[in-house]
């Protein structure tokens, strides 16, 4: 599958919702707590915010950000913005201010689709910004504005809107939506997707790996705002008439087992921290049936062989892990049904090329640690307004992920590490750099260094390196107002699980810190 086999005239909703509303109109596509919401109801409110983002004055290839919970109204309004050409901008719900004051100005996104709940969290910041000019709100709750943004209220704009309308006029190479990625150095940078990305995924993973088809019903712990989640809850059930199950709070392991108990699904999408927590869980003594799971995934960071084991003999149900990124979509590397490797991220997925290079991309022998690079249509075409970003990771038909690897005999890929200081924490990235501005701004701290340590389950935990202003007052307690401190600045999974006090940094000759010094 590449995009070569699509037509060139393409609308990704209309693929996804049109085609699949037509073949399985009263089918569930979506569970909601206790809604069941059919393909023909999906289709009927794709089409009514479609209309209603024309209304207020929406054109093709404008911006249109979603800062929603998983939620039947995020998925109406991605494919509804994507139905009229626009492009929909996810954002993470984890953020705060600062960081969606960026992306809101950086897309320069004319309207903003959010959830009541988010809206105190960016709405002191809404006003200033340049291009945005509408805030659509989900949920009771509004809050005044300032007067050049315009509020409404989004059941209203359904209520008012037509529930017919037709896909614009785009091709399988025109924007389609993007996603935001944090960069090396914690700022985010947007991949920028077409609207083929999406089918070449479902074509080349999600149907000859996973085997999805219509009987299943599929629940992802990551979120629709990443690239792993917006698959897996989304545009992988949609291609083929599967259901959905979308959960919008919190993925701890009592909500997780009770969606799992009560709602049955086939497929389930995880990352190695919440594989880890539920371990933990179950192996003090709460209970979840897992009988209706036929295959469990696992992708975000390395899931260590010890967890793919334990999940395995607790459950029964075995665990794919994989590599996906956000600048490819989805996963591109994989372990299969019935060959698994535990602590291994697979195999190269059929449709996509992989290499590992070394410093001067040179083929390295087989066996020895480089550079992944990567081909596959699923690509971004570039970093948003990242000129040179962009010319440093994508070369040609190739991407550098910056991630290290080395390869076996029999193809298998293992992972070794990042080729920057950026860590992988619950499957998101952060930036060490980020944390550290934020613990220094303590009173009490002179300076730190912050670097990824495993944990006891061998996952990536960021830990702190903290030198006080006031020698010996490195208490437990310091250590827990530091981390309050930085759950106060930053979004909450950024904080350091570990803190450590010492006395000075290790420093290069330019002042520096020498972070691989910490990590040993």
């Amino acid at each position: 599958m590449s995009s070569t086999d699509i037509p060139n005239k393409f609308n990704a909703a209309a693929y996804f919702v049109d085609r699949t509303a037509r073949e399985h109109p009263d089918k569930t596509a979506i569970v909601y707590g206790t809604d069941e919401i059919s393909y023909g109801y999906v289709q009927a409110n794709v089409n009514r915010i479609g209309r209603a983002l024309t209304e207020l004055g929406v054109e093709i290839e404008n911006r249109v950000a979603l800062l929603l919970y998983d939620s039947p109204a995020f998925v109406y309004t991605f494919f509804g913005a994507m139905k009229i050409g626009a492009v929909p901008v996810p954002v993470n719900t984890l953020l705060k201010q600062a960081d969606c004051e960026y992306i809101l100005e950086d897309s320069r996104a004319k309207v903003l689709v959010v959830d009541a709940q988010l809206l105190p969290e960016v709405a002191p910041a809404l006003d200033g910004l340049r291009y945005l000019r509408h805030v659509v709100v989900v949920g009771s709750g509004q809050i005044q504005l300032g007067d050049r943004v315009e509020v409404h209220d989004f059941d209203d704009l359904l209520a008012a809107s037509k529930p017919e309308l037709d896909a614009a006029d785009t091709c399988k190479d025109d924007v389609a939506f993007w996603l935001y990625s944090s960069g090396t150095t914690g700022a985010p940078n947007a991949a920028v997707h077409l609207h083929h990305d999406m089918v070449v995924c479902t074509e080349l993973y999600a149907k000859p790996v996973l085997r999805l088809t219509d009987r299943d019903r599929t629940f992802s712990i990551a979120k629709l705002f990443f690239a792993y989640g917006l698959g897996n809850s989304l545009y992988f059930p949609f291609a083929v008439g599967a259901t959905t199950i979308l959960f919008p709070g919190r993925p701890d392991p009592a909500s997780i087992f009770q969606v799992v108990n009560t709602h049955r699904p086939t497929v389930f999408f995880g990352v190695p921290t919440s594989y880890s927590a539920c371990l933990q869980a179950l192996e003090s003594g709460a209970q979840v049936d897992m009988s209706s799971v036929r295959i469990a995934v696992s992708a975000g960071e390395p899931l260590p062989a010890i967890i793919c084991s334990r999940w395995l003999e607790r459950t029964g149900v075995t665990i794919l892990d994989g590599i996906g990124t956000t600048e490819i979509l989805h996963i591109f590397i994989s372990n299969y049904e019935g060959d698994v490797r535990p602590g291994s991220s697979g195999r190269v997925v059929e449709g996509y090329e992989a290499k590992l290079l070394d410093d001067e991309d040179r083929p390295v022998p087989l066996g020895e640690i480089g550079n992944l690079v990567v081909r596959g249509d699923s690509i971004c075409s570039c970093y948003w307004n990242k000129h040179d970003i962009t010319r440093a990771a994508i070369q040609g038909e190739w991407i550098r992920t910056r991630d290290k690897y080395h390869l076996d005999a029999d193809g298998y890929f293992w992972y070794d590490g990042r080729s920057n200081d950026m860590l992988k924490v619950g499957g998101i990235w952060v930036s060490p750099a980020e944390v550290e501005q934020a613990i220094v701004e303590h009173p009490a701290v002179l300076e730190c260094g912050v670097v990824g340590i495993q944990d006891a389950d061998a996952l990536m935990k960021p830990k702190a390196f903290v030198v006080l202003k006031e020698a010996g007052s490195g208490t437990d307690e310091m250590a827990r107002e530091i981390q309050e401190f930085v759950k106060s600045k930053l979004a909450p999974y950024k904080y350091p699980r570990m803190v450590e006090f010492v006395d000075d940094l290790p420093k290069t000759a330019t002042g520096k810190i020498q972070r691989y010094k910490l990590r040993t």
